[in-house]
Formats: structure tokens, sequence, C-alpha cells
């Protein structure tokens, strides 16, 4: 069983908007915000939907771009050929549930998950943030700017939040709580994508990246050597925060370090350095962790056995899920898998060309090989009844296709994303979409519904509030309901 990092509580308790506004902002960060609890069975006058707190942990894999609802998760076979694209469809565990013929290792697997089928929202751009924060709307200056002021904190930064108020600076972690690799956001990309960082919480609440160290080993359609399409298994990942420079060694870090010591917090950082102050934080943590031993076993994936990692896949996304799967044995609470853009725009899963080749032969089977092989090592590990597994994506593509007939355009008029794990019903199919795959037939859900479900299963009120750069009390989330047809 895994423990949470720093507090042995759950975080079930909470306080709402209202008793935020009552006692004051100000007063309730100067407080943080342990104690001002409710008993988490009488929240909200009568009793929570089951499986409240059931989630230990949660392992994000997001596929960046947008899939292709059509292609994947919810095909149509019965319609038109400009519609239905260049795949068949095949069966899987669930009597009259299809998916794409590319994911046969998750159709013999799909009695373990919960699909949503009826995704939608109005903005069909490459809007993480609208995906993984609780901000209401987006926009295209906002999805180019990672550190716009009108960004909310992406989900996992709210948790680490929470968690380092209720335990205090002394229960900081020698594992990060929240983490995300191959790599930073964006971090290969021209453009600087937005979504998975602090936002209104401030850089310090950042996921902490955990970094690829290698080449890919296999060119991609656009010929280059791209690590989602194949790695060496001899690659690795490293904490750049741990990383001494070419002239640095052990005993001046050390030296450095003592330095640091005995200088006094409020020497180096004076009132109204706010900027300064995140650095001190970020700095305390990174030296914490450079006397973490757990972290570099954590991030050895050589103790894995070669089978395993095989099963995985010798590509960067599977690489990077098991890792992931060790990182939460380890004790992180929040980590994403990220699939990337890399080197190039319209790259990752942005299938606006070159569709067939892309989808068939390395986004699907990448996808495909990596999902299905954690969800058998985290049930063989008796850790998927305690980790919740949810694949997102920003929107979905267009049923038909644009340019030269071998892509879609972006579409989020219905698409689809896949939950398991802790507390999600298994052989499940929510909602569903027309017969073109366009617009939602039955039982629409948002992604803010999604973030909803997510803090219910780990145990977070979703009532609570937190200050924003100013202080005043905001929402975790901005509008949006639980769904409780995803919960066991």
């Amino acid at each position: 069983m895994l423990n949470v990092l720093g507090s042995s509580k759950r975080l079930r308790d909470g306080f709402t908007r209202r008793e935020l506004i009552q006692a004051g902002a100000g007063a309730v960060v100067g407080l943080g915000l342990t104690g001002l609890t409710r008993t988490p069975a009488t929240a909200g006058g009568g009793t929570r939907p089951r499986h409240f707190g059931k989630a230990k942990s949660v392992m994000v894999l997001y596929l960046y771009g947008a899939m292709s609802q059509i292609d994947t998760l919810d095909p149509k076979p019965d319609a038109p050929a400009e519609i239905r694209g260049p795949f068949r469809s095949m069966a899987t565990k669930l009597p009259g549930v299809r998916l794409g013929e590319h994911l046969p290792l998750l159709a013999d697997r799909l009695d373990r998950v919960t699909m949503v089928r009826s995704m939608n929202h109005p903005e069909p751009i490459h809007n993480v943030a609208n995906t993984v924060t609780g901000i209401s709307r987006t926009d295209v200056p906002m999805e180019l700017n990672q550190r716009h002021p009108r960004h909310w904190p992406f989900f996992g930064s709210v948790i680490d939040y929470l968690e380092t108020t209720q335990a205090g600076r002394a229960g900081d972690p020698l594992i990060p709580r929240n983490v995300i690799l191959p790599w930073r956001q964006s971090a290969t990309a021209p453009d600087k994508r937005a979504g998975f960082f602090g936002g209104f919480l401030g850089s310090r609440y950042d996921p902490t990246p955990l970094e690829f160290r290698g080449k890919g080993t296999v060119q991609d359609c656009v010929e280059k050597f791209n690590p989602y399409c194949g790695v060496d298994p001899r690659d690795a990942y490293n904490f750049p925060a741990t990383d001494f420079g070419p002239q640095m060694t052990v005993d001046r870090f050390r030296a450095r370090r003592g330095l640091l010591d005995e200088l006094d917090d409020r020497q180096r950082y004076p009132a109204g350095t706010a900027p300064l102050q995140s650095f001190g934080e970020l700095q305390q943590i990174g030296l914490r962790l450079c006397d973490s031993a757990t972290l570099p076993a954590a991030l050895n994936l050589a103790r894995e056995p070669a089978k395993l990692r095989e099963r995985y896949g010798h590509h960067l996304f599977g690489q990077s899920t098991l890792l992931g799967r060790r990182m939460i044995e380890a004790g992180s609470r929040v980590v994403t898998v990220l699939w990337d853009e890399f080197a190039a725009n319209n790259s990752a899963w942005d299938t606006h060309n070159n569709q067939t080749r892309r989808l068939g032969r390395e986004l699907c089977p990448g996808f495909d090989r990596s999902v299905s092989a954690l969800l058998d090592d985290l049930e063989q590990r008796g850790l998927l009844d305690e980790t919740l597994v949810v694949c997102l994506t920003e929107h979905g593509r267009t049923p038909q296709a644009e340019g030269n007939g071998d892509g879609r355009n972006h579409w989020s008029g219905a698409y689809s994303i896949m939950l398991a794990g802790a507390g999600v019903a298994r052989g499940n199919v929510v909602g569903s979409s027309d017969r073109q795959g366009a617009f939602v037939k039955t039982r629409p859900v948002n992604p803010k519904d999604i973030l909803h479900s997510i803090y219910h299963l780990l145990g977070i009120d979703v009532e609570r509030s937190i200050p924003d750069r100013q202080g005043r009390p905001m929402p975790l989330v901005d509008g949006g309901h639980l769904v409780p047809e995803i919960l066991a």
C-alpha cells in the first residue's frame, strides 16, 4: 500500500468557498489549510457518492494533439467511407463494443476500463489547460503562453499545494508529489504550449520534470529521429535539478550548500519578493531531493526485467509509462506521462496529414502496447485498485478528412477518453456519439466533469477553495459535475 506523502491524511476534509470568504482570504493564506476541515461524510449536507478517496495516486497518460476518436476509441464501421477513414474496426472483450483495428491489445483488456465517448466542449484548439485545469475558458493567446496571468493551476499542482500547506514545510517529501515526464511540456517543440503548470499558484507548483536523456533510433514520417518511435534500451532519465555542472565537484557542492545553510531565509528573500521566495523554496526542495536515495533508485529503469521493458515498448512513451509506474510505487501522488510534440508543430497526435502512416505504424501501436502493459503491470502488483489511470486528449478530430484526404482537422463536438483503476467501473462505456462521430448523442460530458470525478476519487473536496495571486478564494474547478456513471 502507498502512503500519501508528507502526511497521514487523505485530504478528504475541506472547507467551502462560503467558509473561506467568511474567514477572509488573507487569514486563510496565513493559516495555510491545516485544521479548516469538515466531516467528509456530511459535506454538502448529505452522504458523499461512492468511492470518495478510493485512489491514492493518479497516473495521467496525455496524448497531445488530439486523438482521432473515429480511428481509435469510437469507430464508425457503418458510416460512409469518407467518414470511417482508412482503418477497419475490431471486436473487443465487451459485446457490441468495437475499437480501431490498431488497438488489439487494448481491445482484449477493455473489460477493465471505462470509456467516455461523449466528451465535448466549444473550443477546438490545443487547449490543454482547458482539459487539465479548473479554468472555465481558454483561448489561443493562453494556449501559446505558459505563464499567461489568466492561467489556473494543473490539477496535479493543486494537489501538491494542498498537501504542502496541510503538511507544512517539514513534510516536503524526498520523492516529488507531482511529476511530469519525459520532460516539461513543449520542451522540445517550437511552440511552447500551456497546461501542465502551476498557474496562479506560481511556478513553485509546476510539475517536477524528469528528463529523458537519449536520442531516437527510428525515423518517423517527417524523417526525424523521433524518440516516440523508438529508443535505445540503454537510454536513461534523470532529475535535472540534481545534475552537477561540468565544473562542479562533490566537495564544491557541499561547500556551497553549507554556505546556503548558514544564511537566514529572511535575509536572502526580503518581504515582497515573491518570485525570489518561490525560487528559494524550489532550491530547498532540489537540495532535499539531492539527499534522496529513493529518487535515483526509482529513475533506474535497468532494475526492471528486460521482458517487462519490452512489453511496454522500446519507445519514449512506453518507457516513460513504465517509469511513471515506478514513480507511483516510490510515492509520487500525480504522475503525468506526456506524448508530446517533438521537434515540429503538428506532430504527436495532431494528425492533419500522414494520418494513415502515423496512426497505423507509430501512434496507435505505441499507445496500445504501453497502456495495455500498464494495466497488466498495475493489476499484477496489486496497485490498480488504488491507482487512478486517466487517458486524456484535448479534443477530437473531424469526421471527414481534410487537405489531401489523409488527415483530420480539430474537432470538439464529440471525442473520447478512457479511465481505469481505483473506483472506476470496469467494462463500461459512458455516453455515445452520433452515426458520424460528429456530435454527442447521449450523456454529454465535458472536461470539468472529468476533473470533478478525478478530485472525488482522490478524496479531495471539490467545494474547497485555493487562493489566487491576490489571495482571493478560487474554486478548484469553475463549473462541471461529478460523473457517477464512471464510478464502480
